[in-house]
């Protein structure tokens, strides 16, 4: 779906990110997030080997398992963290699919707000590995959920 209209280059906010090539509306459809799906215990085993805290490329999609773009993925694993989203990400049961959730301009990054969800979020360390550099007016300082 995304071919031609994303590329994935250096990104401002983070490492690298998806950047639009074209107009996009709101309500586009660009990708359905691929990779390996694993359990959430092997994803914690694979995680805890690689001991690169605070980085995955892991989807939940909510029923114990998890996709890991970081095998077999696609473009939407390259799809940075905002506050300020222009894009989202929503789960059927059994696939991730992104979109705009508003227009976007070529040349602009697209970006979902991760929400995520840690064991302890009053944890200064733990809350630190997941800090947002996203830049936006909204900017809640971590990719953790509200």
């Amino acid at each position: 779906m995304a071919s031609g209209v994303v590329t994935v280059r250096r990104s401002p906010v983070h490492g690298r990110g998806a950047f639009a090539n074209v107009e996009l509306d709101a309500g586009q459809t660009l990708f359905d997030y691929q990779g390996k799906r694993i359990t959430w215990a092997q994803a914690c085993t694979d995680y805890a080997a690689k001991g690169v805290a605070g980085h995955t490329f892991y989807f939940d999609l909510g029923d114990g398992t998890v996709i890991d773009g970081g095998s077999g993925g696609n473009a939407a694993r390259w799809i940075n963290h905002s506050c300020d989203p222009n894009c989202e990400a929503t789960n059927d049961g059994a696939r991730i699919e992104v979109h705009t959730i508003k227009p976007v301009h070529a040349g602009d990054e697209l970006t979902i707000d991760y929400n995520l969800i840690i064991d302890d979020p009053d944890d200064p360390a733990e809350r630190a590995l997941y800090a947002c550099a996203c830049g936006t007016e909204e900017c809640r300082g971590v990719m953790l959920a509200p």
